[in-house]
């Protein structure tokens, strides 16, 4: 996140470690779409153990084995059908789902609903350096803030740097090569997904804030540091070859708009996620 953390969309609260805290809007549960995700699951499981009750929002049905106390809500918002029904009577919603190539249109379809349904609050998660970086699904990103900001819903944006899982898929999904290929000049700040979801569980608890303080970890890695911390937790010996990438986009990285080292507030080191996925079957990267 830059180190404008703050808008002036965002009222004065006070904040713990994962956001400010009040007391919620309502009784009904909480809306997580997308929440069989990589983000959405351990933001349901923390809102549970905060004794809040959730809606999980997917486009399958529940599992056979998922026991967890929530509720269950089908509903597709690429074509809004289940929507209207999923909405229905909550207190909040986070929007964890995502669609790289029509994120404004399924953002401003669950807006709709939500200013339809009267839900007070609307939580979306972003990326730092939307505004930086002309990638163009930060660009989507971005397109999306602004249109819940003009949305009519109350809102709160969490932008956040690469979860830990993408920065080490950068390198597994190239298992089958004898190389590793990483861009030249690139740096990225991984942060774990679960602190991610505590602060999105924090948030959603508490009023409308706007635009809050971006989220990233506690330390940033050139791109060859973070695929060779992968390569070793893996067990594999790959030269690492770095490819300088032409273009606005890449010069972007390269200045580090995707960074947020004002705002390194994730504590879980990119090591330790490692460490703990690969520990037990390095052939699983």
């Amino acid at each position: 996140m830059s180190s404008s953390s703050a808008s002036s969309d965002s009222p004065g609260t006070s904040e713990t470690s994962d956001g400010p805290k009040a007391v919620p809007h309502g009784s009904g549960p909480v809306l997580v779409t997308g929440g069989t995700g990589t983000l959405g699951r351990p933001l349901v499981d923390r809102l549970l153990v905060d004794g809040v009750p959730v809606r999980v929002m997917s486009r399958r049905p529940r599992p056979a084995d998922d026991n967890r106390p929530c509720e269950w809500a089908v509903c597709d918002l690429l074509t809004g059908a289940g929507l209207a029904a999923a909405v229905s009577g909550v207190r909040a919603i986070v929007h964890c789902a995502t669609d790289p190539w029509r994120e404004v249109r399924v953002l401003s379809r669950l807006a709709e609903a939500a200013r339809r349904a009267d839900c007070p609050h609307l939580v979306y998660i972003s990326i730092v350096g939307v505004d930086r970086v002309p990638f163009p699904y930060y660009r989507a990103k971005l397109a999306a803030e602004r249109a819940l900001a003009r949305s009519g819903v109350p809102w709160t944006v969490l932008r956040a740097t690469q979860f830990h899982e993408l920065v080490a898929g950068l390198t597994t999904a190239q298992r089958r090569l004898p190389f590793v290929v990483t861009p030249a000049g690139f740096r990225f700040q991984p942060v774990a997904v679960g602190e991610v979801a505590a602060r999105l569980a924090g948030l959603v608890q508490g009023p409308p804030a706007g635009r809050v303080p971006d989220m990233g970890g506690p330390r940033v890695l050139t791109a060859r540091e973070a695929a060779g911390l992968t390569l070793r937790a893996t067990g594999r010996r790959a030269r690492v070859h770095e490819l300088p990438l032409p273009g606005r986009t890449a010069r972007a990285f390269r200045r580090g708009g995707n960074l947020a080292p004002g705002h390194a507030t994730g504590r879980g080191r990119f090591e330790d996620f490692l460490a703990e996925r690969y520990s037990g079957d390095p052939a699983a990267g």
